[in-house]
């Protein structure tokens, strides 16, 4: 059995929103980066937490997960944020551009579709901010069908906290895949 994956979300979970003050936390430094059509001379503004690397690299190098960009960046997370948080260059999930006012045009992330045909019947855990309770749903059926899924959400204002981490960790860690390798 292959390790499951692990879909990571950049916008809410490693450079989380502003507050109603305008304020991200402490924790995170600004970066200026141009993402694929933009411009240098209008980069656009990012906070990142350096420590987000190191928790991550601590979740990879078990080997227990395969690490993959979900995240509306696509390739621009894997040549503009990963390096600025010492990864190595990841692949992604090449979602679409839809034509969309509302993350949630069908109650649940738009992402999901995509990732639900990407993923097959694969096991995953899922990082990002902007789950609904159908997709809660979804990968509670998607579990007790045989195909291990966990969610997790992150406040889109603190984004991705070492918690979060552990709580990958521990999941992972009990799936047959893990206990497989241990043998």
């Amino acid at each position: 059995m292959r390790p499951p994956y692990l879909l990571l979300d950049v916008d809410g979970v490693l450079v989380p929103f502003p507050d109603e003050h305008g304020s991200t936390p402490a924790t995170h430094a600004r970066h200026d980066v141009a993402p694929t059509g933009r411009s240098t001379d209008d980069p656009v503004a990012v906070w990142l937490n350096p420590d987000h690397g190191h928790l991550l690299m601590d979740v990879i190098r078990t080997g227990l997960v395969t690490p993959v960009w979900c995240t509306s960046w696509r390739q621009d997370a894997t040549t503009l944020i990963g390096p600025l948080l010492g990864l190595p260059t990841l692949p992604y999930v090449d979602l679409p551009r839809p034509q969309i006012t509302t993350s949630h045009p069908n109650g649940y992330l738009w992402k999901r579709d995509h990732v639900d045909t990407w993923l097959g019947d694969a096991a995953a855990v899922w990082i990002d901010d902007d789950f609904t309770a159908l997709d809660h749903a979804w990968a509670r059926e998607r579990t007790a069908h045989g195909t291990a899924t966990l969610l997790v959400q992150p406040d889109p204002h603190l984004g991705l906290q070492s918690e979060h981490l552990t709580e990958v960790a521990t999941w992972v860690a009990r799936l047959p895949t893990a206990q497989a390798r241990a043998v």
